[in-house]
This record gives C-alpha cells, sequence and structure tokens, in this order.
C-alpha cells in the first residue's frame, strides 16, 4: 500500500486544510516546532481529540504511538492531528510531548469550535476524516485497543472482519494458531530453566489462565489450580499443561507472577496475551480457558470446573462432569436429610456447599456437608457420624 494516494481513495485533505484556514489556522504544531499545512497534503487525516488531565485518554496514547508508527512504516500516508480539551496551555504541551504526530496550535476558543464542528461528546476521540462513502466504526478507541494497527482503515467494515476472524480462531483455531506468532512460538518457564515450543503442547489439555499478581482473587485461585496441576502430573505423566496469559502491568509484576507457578507461560513482550483476552472474551480475572487434546475448547469457565470439583474432574469434559454430578447426587441420596450431633445444640441439615471447613476434624471439605440454620457449624459426613458414635 505504499504511496497510497487517500485523496483519491478517501476524501481530500483539502478539506481539512480549507476549515483550518477559515478558523486562522495558519500553521501546526510538532514536537519540534511549527509545520505548514501543506504537510496535510495527500494523506488521509485523521483527529485526534485528548486532554492531559483524562487519565484515560494518557492510557490511550501508547496504543496509539504504536498504531500510527507501525501504518507509516507500512507505507501508509497517515497524519493525526491533536486537538486539546486541556485548560491551559503547560498541559497541552505536556501532553504534545508523548505524541510523535502534529497538533492544533493551543487555542480554548478554536479548540471548542472544533469540538463542536466534529460533534465530539467524549474523549479520547479519533475521528478519521473519510468520505461519506466509507461508514466509520463507531468505537474507533476500542477498536484500536483491541486490535491496533489492525483496525486500519478504520472503518466497519474492517472491525467485522476482524470480528470474524477471533469468532473462527475460539471455535476451530489450534493451539499453534493461537499462542505462537511470528518471531515467537515459544513458552517459558517460571524459573527461566527452559523454553519451550508452543508445537510440543499437542496432545495435552492445556489450561490458558488469565491472571495477574495483583488481584487477591488471581492469588487465591492459583493456590487450588496449582494442587490440581501438581496432583494430577504426578499421576498421569504430564497430561495436563497450564500457560499463563497474565495481565499484569509490568515486567515486574509478571516475573512475580510466574515465579509462583509451575507451568508454562507467554512472553510479556508478546502482544498474543492481548489477543486472547479479546479472543474468549475475558472481562475479570482470574479465568481459565480449557482445550482438549484435540484443540478444541473444553471450557470457557475453567475456574469453576476447578473450584467445584479439582483434579477429579479430569479431563474436565462435559461428560466427565455429567459422571461427577450424577456420583454426587447418588452419595447425597444415601444420606440423611438431618442429623443430631452430640457436639452442637441445633439440628445439622444436609447441604451441597462449594467449599468448607469441618468443625470437628477442621479439615477442608467439599460438596456434601451437614450445615447449621442457625450458627456458622459444617460438618463432613464421616465426621457426623464419628461423632454420634462416639
Amino acid at each position: 500500500m505504499a504511496g497510497l494516494d487517500f485523496e483519491a481513495k478517501y476524501g481530500d485533505s483539502h478539506d481539512i486544510r480549507k476549515t483550518f484556514a477559515d478558523e486562522g489556522v495558519k500553521f501546526l504544531l510538532s514536537r519540534e516546532g511549527k509545520v505548514p499545512l501543506s504537510e496535510c497534503n495527500g494523506k488521509m487525516i485523521c483527529l485526534f481529540f485528548s486532554a492531559n488531565w483524562c487519565r484515560p485518554c494518557r492510557g490511550f496514547i501508547p496504543h496509539l504511538v504504536e498504531l500510527y508508527d507501525a501504518l507509516r512504516k507500512r507505507g501508509i500516508n497517515l497524519e493525526i492531528i491533536f486537538v486539546s480539551f486541556d485548560r491551559e496551555e503547560d498541559g497541552f504541551k505536556e501532553h504534545l510531548k508523548s505524541m510523535p504526530w502534529l497538533a492544533v496550535p493551543f487555542d480554548i476558543n478554536l479548540h471548542r469550535r472544533l469540538i463542536d464542528r466534529y460533534q465530539v461528546d467524549r474523549i479520547p476521540s479519533f475521528i478519521p476524516l473519510c468520505s461519506n462513502d466509507i461508514a466509520v466504526e463507531e468505537d474507533l478507541i476500542g477498536c484500536i485497543e483491541d486490535y491496533g494497527a489492525n483496525a486500519f482503515p478504520f472503518t466497519k467494515k474492517r472491525h467485522d472482519e476482524l470480528k470474524a476472524i477471533d469468532k473462527r480462531k475460539r471455535e476451530e483455531a489450534n493451539l499453534e494458531e493461537l499462542l505462537a506468532q511470528e518471531g515467537c512460538n515459544f513458552l517459558i518457564s517460571g524459573d527461566d530453566k527452559k523454553v519451550v515450543l508452543v508445537s510440543e503442547l499437542a496432545g495435552k489439555t492445556v489450561g490458558l489462565y488469565f491472571s495477574a499478581n495483583w488481584s487477591p482473587p488471581c492469588r487465591s485461585f492459583t493456590v487450588q489450580l496449582t494442587d490440581v496441576y501438581n496432583v494430577l502430573n504426578a499421576a498421569k505423566d504430564h497430561c495436563f499443561e497450564i500457560v499463563l496469559i497474565s495481565t499484569d502491568r509490568d515486567l515486574k509484576e509478571f516475573n512475580v507472577s510466574r515465579n509462583s507457578m509451575p507451568w508454562l507461560a507467554i512472553p510479556y513482550e508478546d502482544r498474543t496475551r492481548h489477543d486472547l483476552c479479546r479472543i474468549y472474551n475475558i472481562k475479570g480475572i482470574p479465568a481459565l480457558v480449557l482445550i482438549g487434546p484435540d484443540g478444541k475448547v473444553i471450557s470457557e469457565n475453567g475456574k469453576f470446573v476447578i473450584s467445584s470439583y479439582g483434579a477429579e474432574a479430569f479431563p474436565f469434559t462435559e461428560s466427565r462432569i455429567r459422571d461427577l454430578e450424577a456420583a454426587l447426587r447418588k452419595q447425597g441420596e444415601a444420606l440423611s436429610k438431618q442429623v443430631e450431633d452430640i457436639k452442637h445444640e441445633h439440628v445439622l441439615k444436609l447441604d451441597m456447599a462449594k467449599a468448607y471447613v469441618c468443625d470437628s476434624c477442621k479439615n477442608q471439605g467439599k460438596f456434601w456437608a451437614f450445615s447449621c440454620d442457625v450458627c456458622d457449624y459444617d460438618l463432613h459426613p464421616s465426621c457426623v457420624e464419628k461423632v454420634n458414635k462416639d
């Protein structure tokens, strides 16, 4: 696409030059100084409305810088022009330092007129100045955060194509297509002692573990997941592998996360981490996606499966879960619906509990318990029998 004439394909950049001229804008700014309006000639122009005081704006700029650099390296003739929402010139200048593109000089009244002209009601906002025959995707900020330079040329058609690709990967892709990218087809261990090719996971059950060290729920679930991982791989010749897809905020946090885990991780610098969060629509962590030996998704709610059934759920298939639930129902049918325990004053009723600590033996329990409706008291069924017998 090198040398692409955007005036012919997307609309004449003369329109923005005329708008600026009508508003009395005689030049634009870059980090180095003044730039003539002719710098817009023959380019696809995108307006970026932002402010230094706006945290989402500052958080979005690295995404936009990455896109800007990538498209220009492809030879795409694109320019971004920053229009400020800042209330003071110092904030405007500070914000501009983070931008490799151009800016409209600081003038609160001028900026307000441009904001009204382009009907900008929130920031950050990114507006490509395309011709009317191209339907521009409304939420371009989210689209760029999700897809980076692949969002170009910022149309609804392109966004629909990208979502269709994600859907195909979610439903049909094998592990190599999901986890291996050009130049990065390997995973790393927590202790840095080994590098594992993604292809070596073929034929295994794999859990994609979305987690971060800053999250207390993640740290808690990691303990449960580690127990299951160790039990299965001790008994079944390393049949179960887990891959950390970190959502840590920086490399230091990432290293703390993976050093506490016995499994593999996607390298922090690999964008695949971000892509997998999008492909599997991960909205909260911890999350665990379970993939079978055939490369197909078994469950997108692996956290529930592990929390509920532990290692007994392996290989985590629907049929295995049905068998476990049937066995649990049968076990419950064989138990009394309520009992009296000589160490407790109230009647105890049979209850299904995800997890609890037995007040007799002090050990962890799950599934069936005899519980008190009046106070916080739970017993293993075996402990009730033992206590009553005594």
